[in-house]
């Protein structure tokens, strides 16, 4: 399956799930999707149905001027009768709440969730009010809950070492876990290698094929979350580890379809999110068991390595797919803060 091919069928999954999701929806929601569909990506556009199934069940089981209705039912006219109270009371519901498709799943949300079911309820608002569709857009009436600057959780230099050489020794794994670490500790050093040392996502890694590597040239290349190709290089330690796990990949017999995957599963198959989410996650706990390290905290080491040694935000924000420099700087200008408050910090003017 060429890279190509794998992210088409994403995409369809991805379809199929968003379709399913506006099924549950009231009606004019599916001409609010199809309206921002060239402006967001399709897993944005999931994102804003899983919150807006949310909004819309509370409405119609909470508010009182809503409760003969059911989702389905809700029209645009019911729409423009959403208060400002209505959001507030929605917003403070989702702090703690059951799972509208399961009574016996509780969820709760940080203030972070909370601003992003906001900003959800605010996108299709502003949409019919655009369209003149409604009368007012109350939704810009409510205030953003406050968000607090969360410090980038990160693997330190010495922490790295320890997660790559746990990798290979193996040791410190459970008696089930060492079963499979001999067949698979070439490919979790690989994955874990290039992750840190390029900083790509977990769908870019799952996505790349064999094809996509030069190895005389130490590049290989990414299809990013838009679909955009892209030309990365890499060190020699990174082209060493994935040269390694390919002399081990050449003797597996893969899964028809699964031929060209770089990386694959104990199944024969290319690897999925889960797995390569569970990897780090069973390594990670053995060197940093304070720290929750994910995939993403692993692109976070890599970013925050990277600005520290070169100070330049915008080839950061170049190498990790950032298409605003300003994403970039949110997570990375603290570590300059931080360098400006220990030089304040360094200085002494009288002895103690």
């Amino acid at each position: 399956m060429s890279n190509n091919s794998y992210f088409i069928k994403e995409q369809q999954r991805n379809t199929k799930r968003l379709r399913n999701l506006i099924a549950d929806l009231p009606i004019f929601c599916e001409e609010y999707f199809r309206g921002i569909e060239h402006t967001t990506s399709i897993l944005t556009r999931i994102n804003y149905a899983y919150d807006l199934r949310i909004f819309f069940d509370f409405l119609t089981k909470e508010i009182d001027v809503f409760q003969d209705l059911s989702p389905f039912s809700f029209t645009l006219e019911h729409l423009d009768q959403v208060q400002v109270l209505h959001i507030e009371k929605y917003l403070e519901y989702t702090t703690y709440y059951t799972n509208p498709n399961n009574e016996e799943q509780d969820r709760q949300n940080s203030e972070m969730g909370k601003a992003r079911k906001l900003a959800s309820v605010r996108s299709l608002l502003s949409y019919f009010f655009k369209k003149e569709k409604i009368n007012r857009n109350v939704a810009q009436l409510v205030d953003t809950p406050k968000l607090t600057e969360k410090p980038i959780i990160r693997l330190e230099v010495d922490e790295v070492a320890k997660l790559l050489d746990a990798v290979e020794s193996g040791e410190k794994l459970t008696a089930n876990q060492r079963r499979y670490h001999k067949y698979t500790k070439s490919r979790d050093l690989a994955i874990l290698t290039l992750l840190l040392g390029t900083g790509i996502r977990i769908s870019e890694c799952v996505g790349l094929n064999i094809t996509d590597f030069d190895f005389n040239n130490n590049s290989f290349k990414v299809t990013r979350k838009g679909g955009d190709q892209e030309i990365l290089y890499y060190g020699d330690e990174v082209k060493d580890a994935i040269l390694n796990y390919l002399e081990e990949r050449k003797k597996i017999q893969t899964l028809p379809g699964h031929e060209d995957a770089l990386f694959l599963s104990i199944q024969k198959k290319r690897i999925s999110h889960r797995a390569l989410q569970n990897l780090v996650k069973k390594y990670a706990k053995i060197v940093s068991p304070l720290k929750r390290i994910t995939p993403h905290k692993l692109r976070s080491t890599y970013g925050t390595t990277l600005y520290q040694e070169t100070g330049d935000i915008y080839l950061v924000a170049d190498v990790l797919g950032h298409k605003d420099v300003n994403t970039t700087r949110k997570h990375y200008a603290a570590i300059s803060e931080e360098k400006r408050r220990l030089a304040a910090r360094v200085i002494k003017l009288r002895e103690d």
